[in-house]
């Protein structure tokens, strides 16, 4: 009898953490890590060495999960907000990181693409790229919220011409910008080993905690993404609540958009983030967020994108082709979507439920 109890307990227990939304991320960091452990367990060695600038400098798989990871992490901030309300995904993110990365570049390098000097403050620079962000966020954010028009669909037209814009914006030139201290946004600061990408990473989690933590815009997000009508018979906008998530997502787009041309000091505007909107999205479903809307998690999408990241690497570990690493991430989101389905999460609960009732009934008798 007592055996049955502590199996009960047992199941219980185990239910209890299969139902948390974060379970998802952290199982599959734990089976990506047991399986580079396995087959081989310098993926994890870290290195102290310099750059080309001779400043110290983190290297190693780990810190380039951490390094890159950290792009995908913000965008997967603003895609989760956008999914949550708008009960859709915004496809046109990678076009959009093509564009600010251009007004940027634009604007340091003003007329001449191989400057000597920069034109304009970095700052100045990085907030004209947030507005015209925001602004192509506010487009793809009124066509849903007042058009009526699917996400997908909606984002579909910058998706489509947004790298074209992007090319324009520079009369198709490849703008090179030299300056180091510009460069240093996405490598390393002299004395700091740690890339720079990683402390703006964590600069924007702090900045997106706070704002749910002292407003109420998570509570609106949920109560819209699950039930349009009923929150707007309680007083709220949706419209207008969708449309601030799709400015926030381009704001995100901004800052990364920031970091990729800071890394390498031009832009290749077929290239630079290419394939990043299902990254994103696919964060966002690892995270255990439903892609139908509704409650979120961030933190959960944050840690799912740095699992991306982790998945990646391992995959180019393994020498898999770039052009097929698209097919193994879509298995992976197919399963993620099926699993997150409320029909299948029902089928979970009942086995468990089922394995419970035996014990339960061996500690009655």
């Amino acid at each position: 009898m007592a055996s049955n109890v502590k199996t009960a307990q047992k199941t219980s227990i185990l239910t209890a953490i299969i139902r948390k939304q974060i379970f998802i991320p952290i199982a599959a960091l734990i089976i990506l890590a047991i399986f580079n452990f396995i087959v081989d367990p310098s993926f994890f060695k870290i290195t102290l060495g310099h750059n080309n600038d001779g400043n110290p400098i983190l290297s190693g798989n780990l810190i380039s999960i951490i390094d890159y990871g950290s792009e995908l992490a913000i965008l997967a901030i603003g895609m989760t907000l956008v999914t949550a309300s708008s009960r859709g995904q915004d496809i046109s993110v990678g076009a959009a990181i093509a564009i600010s990365g251009s007004v940027i570049l634009r604007v340091l390098c003003g007329t001449n693409s191989r400057p000597e000097s920069l034109q304009a403050p970095i700052i100045v620079a990085f907030l004209v790229s947030c507005l015209v962000a925001m602004a192509f966020g506010a487009f793809n954010g009124a066509l849903v919220s007042i058009f009526k028009i699917q996400p997908m669909v909606a984002t579909l037209i910058l998706f489509t011409a947004g790298r074209s814009i992007a090319a324009w914006i520079n009369n198709n030139e490849l703008p090179v910008v030299s300056d180091k201290t510009f460069l240093n946004f996405g490598t390393v600061f002299p004395g700091i080993p740690v890339q720079t990408p990683v402390f703006i990473a964590v600069l924007c989690f702090i900045v997106i905690w706070l704002v749910m933590k002292f407003t109420n815009l998570r509570l609106y997000v949920q109560s819209v993404g699950i039930n349009e009508k009923t929150s707007r018979l309680n007083g709220l906008n949706p419209a207008l609540i969708k449309f601030v998530t799709y400015v926030i997502l381009g704001l995100c787009v901004a800052v990364v958009g920031f970091i990729k041309v800071a890394r390498i000091g031009t832009i290749n505007y077929s290239v630079i983030a290419k394939d990043i909107e299902m990254d994103a999205i696919l964060a966002v479903a690892l995270g255990g967020n439903s892609l139908g809307g509704g409650k979120f998690n961030i933190s959960a999408s944050v840690l799912g994108a740095y699992v991306i990241q982790f998945l990646t690497t391992t995959l180019y570990k393994l020498q898999v082709q770039s052009d097929a690493l698209p097919a193994y991430k879509a298995v992976v989101v197919i399963v993620l979507v099926i699993l997150s389905a409320p029909i299948v999460r029902e089928k979970i609960a009942a086995f468990f439920k089922k394995l419970r009732a035996p014990a339960k009934a061996g500690s009655s008798t």
